[in-house]
């Protein structure tokens, strides 16, 4: 069972814009779906010729030839491919961080044959770039791929009626109930391709965790391999071991987990999660006005890569079966890291992360849970788990900043109310359901233009 991801749409702008095209790396975890990707898009094209640089066979004809023409002619007559279809044939190298090689030649494919459109893609990339003899900046693309939003669920379970209501601003109260129970779902699950491919099949949660346990099997013994020692690879078994516990919650890297390990290496290990993409550090920030700037001196948040590990892994699904309403789940972690995954699942050509803001006194503090820029504005956004919450934080920021704008993502209906602060200071303030998320963009453009 096949679904439609939202990059492929990107894929096909890359396609056709021939001027800028150049190759194209896709970044991402493993098993968010970049190989099944990039094969469903190959069959857009008259030829195709797909290597996985894991094999070493594939991987020849890189170590073996020493330049791209003569890579690209090896290629052709191997796959029986006449010259001229040069540029009607995509050529996709997977599982590129194992060839240095193959990374840099990726800018001569540019240079010198042009025409071919090429696709690389790699999931510790990061890992691979010391061994590179010139990363070739400037000559290659990056598309950045995610696990599932919502709205690529309601798409893979082919609920395009759903996608048609979430387009509607402002979303009518009548689809509420309805759209919120599919999130119910989909929060439980999370958004891992074959985990939804599995869900989908047999409809049963109890087939799901021995997937669930291969994927993060998977995770840990391919982080285990860039370990440098012993005691890294201790480390960051505690850390995949413990880093869920945290959701929600700023750490710090002295003694994480209940650990004795310091400040540096915990930091050093957790920055080998986040290349491996397993995990985001979320740093705040006390900005008011773009650009948003992070205080990385400050302790930041972690954002595991997706909510329905995260839910296996504290072994809460059965729970979360049970409740209507995530207010409590997890100690009201849930909600806010499923809508902050939302919000990073729309950063496609860009890998950069989303930030909270924090503003910090001697008597007192505050703290935001994601902040969104917009033109030249900075817009807080508050996260609340269920339907009703305090916003004192979100009051503080309303109250120094330079316009009236502000959301809240919580359990309720969509609405729009005009309101104070405790001190008096007018604003409106957008609620929006959880399963908007991924339409932040164009709700907070339409809040800004209609009010």
């Amino acid at each position: 069972m096949g679904f439609k991801r939202q990059a492929f749409s990107y894929l096909i702008q890359w396609k056709n814009s021939i001027d800028k095209r150049k190759p194209l790396i896709i970044r991402g975890a493993r098993q968010v779906g970049k190989t099944t990707l990039v094969k469903d898009f190959a069959k857009t094209y008259e030829h195709s010729i797909l290597l996985n640089l894991e094999k070493t066979l594939d991987r020849a004809f890189f170590e073996d030839l020493e330049d791209v023409h003569s890579i690209a002619e090896a290629l052709f007559l191997s796959n029986n491919i006449r010259s001229e279809k040069t540029g009607e044939t995509l050529l996709f190298l997977d599982e590129i961080q194992e060839s240095p090689k193959a990374i840099h030649l990726l800018r001569y494919f540019y240079e010198e044959i042009p025409q071919l459109h090429v696709i690389a893609a790699g999931s510790l990339l990061e890992f691979a770039l010391k061994d590179v003899r010139s990363f070739p900046v400037g000559r290659v693309q990056f598309l950045y791929l995610h696990p599932l939003n919502f709205l690529e669920y309601l798409e893979a379970v082919g609920n395009k009626a759903a996608i048609e209501r979430t387009n509607e601003i402002p979303i009518k109260k009548s689809v509420h109930k309805v759209l919120m129970g599919l999130f119910h779902r989909y929060a439980i699950i999370g958004g891992m391709p074959e985990i939804i491919r599995t869900e989908l099949s047999k409809n049963n949660l109890a087939d799901l965790p021995q997937i669930y346990e291969s994927i993060w099997g998977t995770y840990k013994s391919d982080i285990e391999k860039y370990a440098g020692n012993d005691n890294e690879r201790k480390i960051i078994r505690h850390l995949m071991e413990t880093a869920p516990l945290a959701l929600d919650q700023r750490i710090k890297f002295q003694g994480f987990g209940n650990s004795n390990y310091r400040s540096r290496e915990v930091g050093e290990c957790f920055r080998s999660l986040e290349h491996a993409r397993i995990l985001r550090l979320i740093y705040p920030t006390k900005d008011l006005k773009p650009p948003v700037q992070a205080d990385i001196k400050k302790a930041p948040r972690v954002q595991m890569l997706d909510t329905g590990l995260v839910n296996y892994t504290l072994g809460i699904q059965g729970q979360l079966l049970g409740m209507e309403d995530f207010g409590s789940a997890y100690k009201g972690s849930l909600i806010p890291h499923l809508v902050t995954q939302e919000l990073i699942s729309l950063q496609v050509y860009s890998d950069q992360k989303p930030n909270f803001w924090v503003r910090e006194k001697n008597q007192s503090s505050a703290e935001v849970d994601l902040v969104y820029v917009w033109q030249d504005k900075i817009i807080p956004i508050e996260i609340k788990s269920g339907a009703t919450g305090s916003l004192r934080s979100l009051h503080q920021f309303v109250e120094i900043a330079d316009h009236p704008y502000a959301v809240r993502i919580y359990g309720g209906i969509f609405q729009v109310e005009k309101t104070q602060t405790p001190q008096g200071k007018p604003y409106l303030l957008m609620n929006l359901p959880y399963y908007l998320g991924t339409k932040i963009r164009e709700n907070i453009e339409w809040f800004i233009k209609n009010h």
